[in-house]
């Protein structure tokens, strides 16, 4: 009972952590329709900032989190411009995002190894507190509490912009379609270019914990960062990104007891679950919400 108490709430923690690892790539293909392939690759820079801003100015890695949202808008503006307007006049803009930001992956992923070499980097566990903190008998590092609060902070963040704001109305508008969105006045590129901007700092925030969660950070962790954020979009549902936290929850608790009572498979776990809920909603479990946003 005890193992499956921690099961549990290892798997809650975990899976809000991976909510914020794929939200950002759902946001972006919800508003753009198109695949970030380079998701992972992003995920991957935001660790790497935590570790810069630790071992190379001795602050707390928790100082990065607002270096990935800058660093999200210098990157995100430009690239946004260059790419995603020309994808979108083209006839089939998903198949050729998928070949463009591959290949921007791949640059990202030779740029990291040119940058900070091919061996793993990993942080203290004490940067973000020695101590545990447990609830119902269960106590997990201080680290995985942090990238809890994070996530959930940053979720919520979202949340209140799509229900509380204009912009937010002006994405939903867009995300629901995009011609009717434009017909009514909305500066589609203005808006879109913000959920790309907010897409890959959502991913570089991730990024920021994956040392702890993860144990370490490498140059090629994007690609399977990348295939696992596509595989908890496709759980909650492809185009709606709060749906993102149930796949996130699912993929949480169903790894965590995986690695729980039978480590040696908890790898299958996601591609396992893909595979059943396609069969079974293929819509994803929040399918109706994509229709009525």
């Amino acid at each position: 009972m005890e193992l499956l108490e921690y099961a549990i709430i290892g798997g809650i923690l975990y899976g809000i952590f991976f909510s914020l690892i794929a939200i950002g790539l759902n946001l972006i293909f919800g508003v753009m329709r198109i695949i970030n392939l380079a998701h992972g690759q992003f995920i991957v820079l935001g660790g790497y900032a935590a570790w810069v801003v630790s071992r190379h100015f001795g602050f707390n890695p928790l100082w990065a989190v607002p270096l990935c949202i800058v660093a999200a808008a210098v990157i995100g503006y430009p690239l946004y411009y260059a790419v995603v307007p020309r994808l979108q006049r083209s006839q089939d803009p998903e198949m050729l995002s998928f070949i463009l930001f591959f290949g921007i992956g791949q640059v990202l992923e030779a740029i990291t190894v040119l940058g900070f070499g091919a061996d793993q980097r990993s942080l203290p566990s004490e940067a973000l507190g020695s101590g545990n903190i447990g609830v119902f008998g269960q106590a997990f590092p201080d680290s995985w509490w942090w990238a809890a609060a994070v996530s959930i902070t940053a979720i919520v963040a979202l949340w209140l912009y799509f229900t509380r704001t204009k912009l937010g109305y002006a994405t939903r508008a867009i995300m629901a379609n995009r011609d009717e969105a434009l017909a009514t006045g909305i500066s589609v590129n203005k808006v879109s270019a913000l959920a790309f901007i907010a897409g890959l700092a959502l991913a570089g925030m991730a990024g920021v914990f994956l040392p702890y969660l993860l144990g370490s950070v490498s140059p090629d962790q994007g690609s399977e960062l990348t295939t696992t954020s596509f595989a908890i979009v496709i759980i909650g549902s492809l185009g709606n990104p709060l749906g993102t936290v149930i796949g996130g929850l699912v993929f949480g608790l169903g790894t965590m007891i995986m690695q729980t009572f039978y480590s040696s498979w908890s790898n299958l776990v996601p591609y396992v679950l893909l595979l059943v809920i396609v069969l079974i909603r293929p819509t994803g479990l929040l399918g109706k919400a994509v229709r009525s946003v």
